[in-house]
């Protein structure tokens, strides 16, 4: 089949072909090769960057490095300046990709890629989508993602969406009667597979549950479902399989790098070793050994055109004690950085953990579709909440058992229900926030 896509990219001048040849060069390497390959790439990336990025040699403090330990790591927050400020030697916006972070860490911001890193890019999204039998130039995709609100970006949105060969079902509105219109297009099409954030497609899911149809039973072309952006939990994971009578791939990955993460065909949530290196690392910036857990830093290995080296792209996580530096598997991701709960006697929690603790129970009403906690003061907490009925009492206090039992007791909360959850500009569920600022 004729691919739109590809062919934008390559009239854009991103070489997209030449990127699947080297990939697949990468790929083809021994094992005993590949780990030369990624700390040879490691050197050239950061000497590249040293010689012609003013903004990269300013932060290092040298035009020479020794040690890769000793170079510094790079936050978001010191991204927050003009792009040009940071764009390498024969770079401008013009001839490079340009594109900005959702800002779901709180700190949002412009990025660059030179072409032939975007274009491999794509190479590796065409390569592990390939995993699950998924072919990007011909597979139709059901989307479930934000879309903007004016009127230009819309327009900008659905073109995109008209090239990617891709269908969007906007997550702004999940209501029943919405939810009603995305089972019918769901049976007048012939979806490959599913693509989107976790929260909006699982309460797809929960409305599926509840009318008892199994999806593939009304759309037989389906292949698999690949959730990202957001947690999915195992339990989500088995409703998901349960009501969509297909596999569930959990991605994870970052605008401004590649696909971090992909689960494989065994179910391993395998690393990308081919553009980019993964570390796990300590406050001090120290690399953890495999089965620590951490903040997540990521080397972009061919990205000339803007500096992401040692770049902490603000999640918590593990790299399983088993990995080799060949194929390292990523264990598990615990929250955000700045998503930390904190209590009144000063024990820390990664947020999502609280929300873990919550999730089960309130669930288990057979009420609630969603929810999301928000953290106020030490021992006061908000918690939103859909549902067909406000919790009673009973239901309250199970909850705030369950919160005492596995995390500290004298904690207040408010169950505050509404008829929607507030969702990022791009779409994206927050479970957990805090609004104390991490310290």
């Amino acid at each position: 089949m004729f691919s739109l896509f590809k062919l934008s990219l390559q009239l854009s001048g991103f070489p997209i072909r030449k990127a699947k040849t080297a990939l697949q060069k990468i790929i083809s390497l021994p094992e005993s090769e590949r780990l030369v390959f990624i700390e040879s790439q490691k050197k050239a990336i950061v000497k590249y960057h040293l010689d012609n990025n003013l903004f990269y040699s300013e932060l290092v403090g040298s035009s020479e490095f020794e040690d890769w330990d000793t170079l510094p790591i790079l936050t978001k927050g010191k991204l927050q300046q003009p792009l040009t400020n940071r764009l390498s030697k024969g770079y401008t916006v013009k001839n490079s990709y340009i594109n900005k972070t959702s800002g779901s860490s709180g700190n949002p911001f412009v990025f660059a890629k030179d072409k032939y890193s975007h274009a491999l890019t794509w190479a590796s999204n065409y390569m592990r989508f390939g995993w699950h039998n998924i072919d990007l130039d011909t597979a139709y995709q059901a989307r479930f993602y934000g879309i903007p609100k004016d009127f230009r970006g819309r327009i900008t949105e659905r073109f995109k969406d008209l090239l990617s060969n891709r269908y969007r079902f906007s997550v702004f509105d999940l209501s029943d009667k919405k939810l009603e219109s995305f089972l019918k297009k769901f049976e007048n099409s012939r979806f490959h597979y599913i693509n989107g954030y976790t929260s909006a497609i699982v309460l797809f899911a929960k409305f599926l549950e509840r009318k008892n149809i199994v999806l593939k039973n009304v759309c037989p072309t389906l292949k698999v479902c690949v959730v990202t952006s957001e947690m999915l939990f195992e339990k989500d994971r088995m409703l998901l399989e349960r009501q969509f009578g297909i596999a569930v791939v959990n991605e994870y990955g970052a605008s401004e790098l590649d696909l971090i993460a992909f689960e494989n065909a065994e179910g391993q949530w395998q690393i990308n070793t081919e553009t980019l290196y993964v570390e796990i690392v300590d406050e001090k910036g120290t690399a953890l050994p495999y089965g620590e857990t951490g903040r997540v830093v990521v080397t972009s290995l061919f990205n000339e055109a803007h500096s992401f080296i040692r770049y902490e792209i603000g999640d918590i996580g593990t790299i399983d004690e088993n990995s080799t530096p060949e194929k390292p598997i990523l264990k598990q991701l615990i929250g955000r950085t700045n998503d930390i709960v904190q209590f009144p006697t000063g024990k820390k929690s990664g947020g999502l953990v609280f929300y873990y603790v919550t999730k089960s129970i309130i669930e288990d009403s057979g009420n609630v579709k969603e929810f999301i906690i928000k953290q106020i003061e030490l021992d006061y907490f908000i918690v939103d909440y859909v549902s067909e009925r406000e919790l009673n009492g009973i239901e309250i206090e199970k909850i705030e058992k369950a919160i005492q039992l596995y995390l500290e007791p004298n904690l207040k909360f408010d169950f505050i229900r509404k008829d929607i959850l507030q969702r990022t500009a791009r779409g994206k569920l927050r479970q957990f926030t805090s609004e104390l600022g991490f310290s």
